[in-house]
């Protein structure tokens, strides 16, 4: 028995003083080191993960706010499209009326508070009179061969175009010089 004895106290006094060294900082310095650049590799790695995790979240939120912004610009010219018949009816009929009828001054006021609302917009009308023809801009649905102008030059619009951030929402219907 006393043999158990002796084998049991030096298995308690082994382990005894191989936790006093892990809390001492006494422990095997290869296994410190082992460990240690274990710790190291995986902070590494989640350092890696979290900042590959920032750039996609950043790269998303740029990426919605961008959708977003196409999403009203998008709106904005569908709505603008569907309301020009309208304007150009309201032109039109300031057009036609005397010079001192309150209604030709009414219509030519709302005429310009639309025209307001729609710079606020973005919304711009595109210069055609006297410019060079352009068919990304212009549509011509008429030749003057007066021979007045220099050739191809826009000598008529006949309806307005309207474009919206670089984008045109209806072209110039124009008459070109030939």
């Amino acid at each position: 028995m006393s043999d158990e004895k002796e084998i049991t106290d030096e298995i308690i006094s082994e382990a005894d003083e191989s936790d006093a060294a892990l809390f001492d900082g006494r422990a095997n310095p290869e296994d410190e080191n082992a460990d240690v650049t274990l710790l190291s590799e995986r902070l590494r790695q989640s350092d890696e993960k979290y900042m590959r995790t920032l750039a996609e979240f950043d790269n998303f939120r740029k990426r919605t706010i961008k959708e977003k912004s196409a999403m009203y610009d998008d709106g904005v010219r569908g709505a603008v499209e569907k309301l020009l018949p309208a304007i150009d009816n309201l032109e039109r009929a300031a057009a036609a009326a005397g010079t001192d009828d309150p209604l030709r001054q009414g219509v030519a006021m709302i005429v310009k508070q639309i025209n307001g609302c729609l710079s606020e917009l973005g919304v711009k009308e595109i210069e055609a009179l006297g410019a060079a023809f352009d068919p990304n801009f212009h549509f011509a649905v008429a030749k003057d061969e007066s021979g007045q102008s220099p050739e191809n030059t826009v000598v008529e619009v006949l309806q307005k175009g309207y474009a919206h951030k670089d984008k045109v929402i209806r072209c110039s219907m124009v008459k070109v010089s030939s």
